[in-house]
């Protein structure tokens, strides 16, 4: 099989999933350094990745409807690709193939297919199951004759995003982050536990800090978290950017998170994470390198909600049901952080 010359990457959204793309953008760049390659990538999340070296960016912004989709093809129009790795699925994503030309459509298996996928591509990816997102997001170079062995991200951070989290995470106090919103919001915990947690880690000597986007839902809960406080951490709320984030994240011994894109960025930059999964099985979709810390009440939950073990549920099942993360205890949290902090020498 001879090297591919081009290869167009779909996979618009979201930050978490974005993220998952990068080792699968290096495993090719590593194999075919001549290749030109492409990557369709949403408005936001390219602030995060549009950067990487070697990839020519291609923006689509879903805001805009029907006009975003025709921006996307008019930049590409009369561009030809060897292959095009369609790895996302919604109906949007599917429609959005349409307009990129090329030979070889690889996309999901059929279990994994919804939304019209299967009329958009020609090929599949190796049909698994019990396989994290980013080995299903690895998998797509394998019908190309490639096999994702090493997982890198490297994703580059500006001078001037270090110089700023430098100066809100001064010296080298051991610093927890909170990260309290998911954009799932049956996945987010509750204040008010949020907070006894943060307290623990200040009495234990660590620096504590918020952080979170600039959207009215992650202010709100901030201000809730903030509010069950006795003791205010340091709020950065709204005031970075990813790069910020990414930097922040650089300088923290842990992260506190539900499930969601900062979880998986920290991962990106080797920073522990001590995720909160009960909608959501961390075994597919938990912090990849490292799931150590995490607070797993995935089972419990199955069992609750859904009357059965998680291992009789479909792969990829979401229990995002109202009151399933209170399953999540504040001394379940406080044993993860301790185990954390001891692993780190920090205890």
């Amino acid at each position: 099989m001879s090297p591919p010359d081009s290869i167009c990457l779909l996979r618009t959204s979201a930050i978490g999933d974005v993220t998952h793309v990068v080792p699968l953008l290096r495993t090719l760049q590593a194999a075919w350094p001549q290749a030109r390659l492409a990557w369709v990538v949403g408005k936001l999340e390219r602030r995060l990745v549009g950067d990487l070296p070697g990839v020519d960016f291609v923006t689509f912004d879903k805001a805009a409807g029907w006009s975003g989709m025709r921006e996307v093809w008019s930049t590409l129009r009369g561009r030809r690709f060897d292959a095009l790795l369609q790895m996302q699925v919604a109906l949007r994503s599917n429609l959005l193939s349409l307009g990129i030309g090329a030979d070889r459509r690889i996309g999901y298996d059929a279990a994994r297919a919804k939304d019209l996928h299967g009329l958009v591509v020609n090929e599949r990816i190796p049909a698994r199951s019990g396989e994290h997102v980013l080995d299903a997001i690895g998998s797509f170079c394998e019908p190309l004759g490639l096999k994702q062995t090493a997982v890198r991200w490297d994703i580059p951070i500006p001078d001037e995003a270090h110089a700023w989290a430098a100066e809100q995470l001064p010296g080298d106090t051991p610093t927890l982050l909170v990260s309290p919103s998911s954009s799932h919001t049956l996945r987010n915990w509750c204040p008010e536990r949020y907070a006894a947690v943060m307290e623990h880690a200040a009495e234990r000597g660590w620096r504590v800090a918020l952080v979170g986007g600039p959207s009215a839902s992650e202010r709100a809960m901030a201000d809730a978290v903030l509010a069950a406080c006795k003791q205010a951490p340091l709020d950065l709320t709204g005031k970075d950017t990813l790069k910020k984030l990414l930097a922040l994240l650089g300088r923290a011994q842990l992260l506190l998170t539900p499930d969601s894109g900062p979880m998986h960025m920290a991962n990106a930059v080797g920073t522990k994470v001590l995720g909160l999964h009960a909608a959501s099985n961390p075994n597919r979709s938990g912090p990849y390198s490292d799931r150590r810390w995490c607070v797993d009440k995935y089972d419990e939950a199955a069992r609750r909600f859904l009357g059965k073990p998680a291992s009789e549920l479909a792969w990829g099942t979401k229990i995002e049901k109202p009151g399933v993360m209170d399953l999540i205890a504040v001394d379940d949290v406080i044993e993860r952080f301790e185990a954390a902090a001891s692993h780190l020498g920090l205890a």
